[in-house]
């Protein structure tokens, strides 16, 4: 009779392979989290106030697009009004479009495409402990202050490439090539 450590020591061979693949399939296993988890995450990280805060600059950024576009264009004041009512009704499809009933279910569905329920719940405790409310409180700051180093950073830059631009000899411009006009076709049978 043979002994059970020599079969265990044949067999090992063939399952090694197996428990490989059932150890790269557990990603895929991973639990999803759940609304009630993504939710407070969401609470935890501010992100209806923090989507509520884009709402101003989409309408912002709109009222400059309006005043561009009709910049120095004289209208009766039935124009005027009939521009402020569509700006409003822009506004408004804007308001709806990104507000947190239209926006909470998207939320919900990348962030479960996105995190496992582990991943979720660390975040979310992390956003509610001390060093996560800081990083909020102090995040517009941050990005305030990352703003005006970029700009530091590019100023002498920007002068770099405008000094390259005005370098550019514009007295030796090419001629376009010659354009000549379509020939005709000939019928073929």
């Amino acid at each position: 009779m043979k002994s059970w450590s020599s079969s265990a020591s044949r067999a090992l061979p063939r399952l090694l392979p197996l428990f490989f693949l059932a150890l790269l399939a557990l990603p895929a296993l991973a639990a999803e989290p759940s609304d009630a988890d993504i939710d407070r995450l969401l609470k935890a990280s501010r992100a209806e106030s923090l989507l509520a805060a884009i709402v101003p600059q989409m309408e912002a950024v709109q009222q400059q697009e309006f005043d561009k576009h009709f910049a120095g264009k004289e209208m009766t004041e039935e124009q005027k009004a009939e521009v402020a009512r569509i700006q409003a009704k822009t506004n408004e499809i804007v308001r709806k479009a990104l507000s947190w009933e239209e926006m909470r279910p998207v939320y919900l569905d990348v962030y479960k495409k996105t995190y496992t329920r582990e991943d979720v719940r660390a975040i979310a405790k992390f956003y509610e402990s001390p060093a996560g409310k800081s990083l909020l409180d102090k995040n517009p700051l941050l990005m305030q202050n990352i703003m005006s180093a970029v700009q530091q950073k590019m100023g002498p830059m920007l002068e770099e490439l405008q000094a390259e631009i005005r370098s550019i000899p514009t007295d030796t411009a090419v001629p376009p090539p010659p354009v000549s006009p379509p020939q005709k076709r000939r019928r073929t049978r």
